[in-house]
């Protein structure tokens, strides 16, 4: 599994990318700036593979032969040259989640753990960057990664931290893993009934085990001191730093707090944004009513148009929403987190705002009711070209593919949750609605635009992996042969558009960026290997080696030493 390649390094610290730093970095672009390169991947139809381009003033001002654009570029103009690499436009991560990205790179991460005591020691052996307050805080276990297969339980947590309260987020953000001490804190007894859109998971006489599911999560965060200014900070600019490092341009973040985006805000008028950063509103937060009042936002690198629901909980927890019982869990249909008055309530406030919707919808029957709420809400509001988006879109019946395309909304997916989910989604839907799940060819010939990401940091942020799943749907190892349910594989021109013009289409920017033409923002990204013609086998081990955002040399790989041989 691709999220299973290695953990993320603590160094992204120290990456020239990091937010916080003037914009104009060592190595921006100052005049005109020429780039050649190997091949220049640029998704104009009239010159879709050029030698080279230039950059002036932030926007890309010819492509061409070497010699077209060093003519149009005048004499003063500064080459750079890439060698081999290949210029693509810039990769934008359509899902992701920039302070849990943060928090795990510098709090307990679990992510990889091949078993639950491998998860045990990374939590005692924690840094002091690991507290919240009093609270020891971390993220990414997956017991689907360990031989067991079973959910942990408070007393592994007990032996080493009796009387220090911990709280450890699961890969895909939608359960918890607490101690008896968080518990206590938080007044959860097994006297505390479920609340709505929850699961308190119980041992056979009653008692909380320690694992909360979904909405269950809000009765130990609401009594977790919230992070400090510093550690928020600290969290954003290792989150920004890493994405630059990983080749993205831009991030779609997918639910926001007005913490988080008032921080942004100062960073982008002080022009200390290294990505572009396109921003979903939290609509079911405390915010809620505030994002409402003031409504969409454009600034330089950061523009909040859109709004964020999660519908549902996630397939590996057994909180994704379904028609049918689970087939590993008979009696169990999954979790809905809003009701469907309040979700639609929520749906038209927004919408008439000027919003676009967007919505976590994991199973069959959270995703029948986005698409039957969107209907009736368009109707209401009499809105035209929203542009709605189903984020995940990951299980569906075959009729609402149909309506999804049909209807003209955007499919938001990840490739790396369907090569990470392959060994275990089956088990948990069955033979037949494993059809309609991680579905790419039939919503895109459904009609449905696909816009790709990756679901930072239930998954790495590095695009070229979320590259080589959607084009073999397999491991890293090259496991199944053929590819997990082949036929919904895409190719590796699909695969570059949805990482880059459908990414700017769904976020309302294709007139500004997502391919390289005069006139447009000079958004890209040099790789070790083009991602459309190079052996599939080569994106896992490729590297990004520069990343440019509105002409701004955001990051530079290492050199590499030269050989002593």
């Amino acid at each position: 599994m691709l999220r299973r390649l290695g953990g993320i390094l603590t160094a992204v610290l120290l990456l020239s990318g990091a937010a916080g730093c003037s914009r104009n970095t060592p190595g921006a672009a100052k005049g005109t700036t020429v780039y050649v390169a190997r091949r220049v991947r640029t998704l104009d139809a009239a010159h879709p593979v050029v030698q080279a381009l230039a950059v002036r003033e932030g926007k890309v001002l010819a492509t061409g032969t070497r010699d077209e654009v060093l003519a149009a570029a005048g004499a003063d103009a500064r080459v750079v040259d890439l060698g081999d690499a290949t210029i693509v436009p810039g990769l934008t991560d359509s899902h992701g989640h920039l302070a849990g990205l943060g928090q795990g790179l510098v709090t307990v991460d679990l992510t990889g753990a091949d078993t639950k005591e491998e998860a045990l020691s990374r939590v005692a052996a924690a840094r002091e960057s690991s507290f919240q307050g009093e609270w020891l805080v971390g993220q990414g276990w997956d017991q689907n990664d360990w031989p067991e297969k079973a959910f942990p339980t408070r007393v592994d947590l007990d032996a080493k931290h009796p009387t220090t309260p911990v709280v450890l987020s699961r890969i895909d953000g939608h359960a918890s893993w607490v101690n008896s001490e968080a518990l206590r804190r938080a007044n959860i007894t097994r006297a505390t009934k479920d609340p709505e859109g929850g699961r308190i998971l119980r041992d056979s006489s009653g008692e909380p085990t320690g694992i909360l599911v979904d909405n269950a999560m809000n009765l130990v965060t609401r009594v977790l001191p919230p992070p400090t200014d510093a550690q928020h900070a600290a969290w954003l600019k290792a989150a920004l730093g890493r994405a630059a490092q990983a080749g993205l341009t831009g991030v779609h973040d997918a639910g926001m707090d007005l913490r988080t985006f008032r921080l942004l805000q100062r960073w982008d008028r002080a022009g200390q944004l290294p990505v572009r950063v396109y921003v979903m509103a939290d609509g079911q937060g405390p915010d809620t009513e505030t994002f409402l009042a003031d409504g969409p936002f454009q600034g330089d690198r950061l523009t909040l148009r859109a709004v964020k629901f999660v519908l549902d909980g996630a397939l590996g927890s057994r909180g994704a929403a379904l028609h049918q019982d689970y087939s590993d869990e008979h009696g169990h249909k999954g979790l809905l987190l809003l009701t469907p008055e309040d979700y639609a309530k929520r749906v038209q406030a927004f919408m008439g705002k000027g919003f676009q919707i967007c919505t976590h919808a994991i199973g069959d029957r959270a995703n029948t009711l986005v698409l039957d709420t969107l209907e009736r809400a368009v109707a209401a509001t009499g809105t035209k070209d929203g542009r709605h988006r189903v984020e995940h879109a990951q299980v569906m019946r075959l009729e609402d593919i149909e309506r999804l395309g049909h209807d003209g909304y955007i499919a938001s997916v990840q490739p790396t949750h369907a090569t990470s989910d392959m060994p275990w989604a089956e088990v948990r839907v069955g033979e037949s609605r494993i059809q309609g799940a991680y579905a790419w060819q039939r919503l895109k010939h459904a009609g449905a635009l696909l816009t790709l990401g990756s679901d930072f940091p239930v998954e790495r942020p590095d695009v070229l992996l979320g590259l080589y799943a959607a084009r073999t749907r397999q491991d890293a190892s090259g496991a199944p042969a053929g590819g997990w349910h082949a036929d919904q594989r895409l190719s590796g021109e699909e695969a570059l558009e949805g990482f880059t013009a459908n990414a700017a289409y769904a976020s309302f920017a294709e007139g500004r960026r997502g391919r390289l033409q005069p006139g447009l923002d000079a958004d890209f990204v040099a790789l070790s290997v083009d991602p459309v013609e190079a052996p599939v086998t080569e994106l896992p081990r490729a590297q990004v080696r520069l990343t440019v955002v509105g002409g701004d040399e955001t990051y530079r790989a290492p050199a590499t030493p030269p050989s002593s041989n």
